[in-house]
């Protein structure tokens, strides 16, 4: 089996895994964090397949989106495996979706390039216009409110503190989303988010404006 006809039956499995999602974690997602991967593969002179492949299945195995993230991680090798002569290939796209998320700030830096870049390009996609909009949608999902200035910005989270509800979707912006510009691992993806990051830091300033606002 090509490179080609593998990512054609990743993307179908990745899509029916994802269909319905409203949490702002969809095939859409998925699809823009796959084409910044291979973006930023191409300027750093990375392994375009490793990235691309692991890019589409970076939200197969997370605790935010799955609740058994063992049999999640069985059926993602299985299918890896089936498709994949080289086995050391499936055991670096294993170890690269294991190893990107933010995870309240308590994350790691993967170890290769390819994983690096990946982290990077899902990292881009929180950032942004697309970003806010993701922030909200994940918020209202979670039933969290769009801002409470009763809610202090939490720093040094554990896990269980970051996955909890005790926060609003504002807050979020500064206990994750104005934290990833400096977390960039790449040159390339780094010069993307700064943009990206702008714009945040504009919206806050807009939200809060009109939040604030008396005759």
């Amino acid at each position: 089996m090509n490179h080609k006809q593998i990512i054609i039956q990743i993307e179908k499995y990745v899509q029916d895994l994802h269909s319905g999602d409203s949490s702002g974690h969809d095939w859409f997602h998925i699809n823009r964090v796959r084409n910044l991967a291979v973006h930023i593969a191409r300027k750093e002179n990375a392994n375009e397949f490793i990235v691309e492949c692991a890019a589409l299945v970076h939200d197969v195995i997370d605790d935010k989106l799955h609740t058994d993230l063992s049999e999640q991680k069985r059926q993602l090798v299985e299918l890896l495996m089936n498709l994949f002569e080289d086995k050391n290939q499936v055991e670096e796209i294993i170890y690269i979706v294991e190893n990107i998320s933010f995870k309240g700030g308590n994350g790691i830096i993967p170890t290769s390039l390819e994983g690096k870049i990946v982290q990077d390009a899902d990292r881009l996609d929180a950032i942004g216009a697309i970003g806010v909009a993701r922030t909200f949608a994940y918020g209202g999902k979670k039933d969290r409110s769009m801002f409470n200035p009763n809610f202090q910005i939490r720093e040094n989270m554990t896990m269980e503190e970051y996955r909890s509800d005790q926060s609003s979707s504002l807050h979020h912006f500064y206990e994750k989303i104005l934290k990833l510009k400096d977390l960039m691992n790449t040159r390339t993806a780094l010069a993307m988010a700064e943009e990206r990051h702008e714009y945040v830091e504009g919206f806050i300033n807009q939200f809060m404006k009109e939040w604030n606002f008396t005759e």
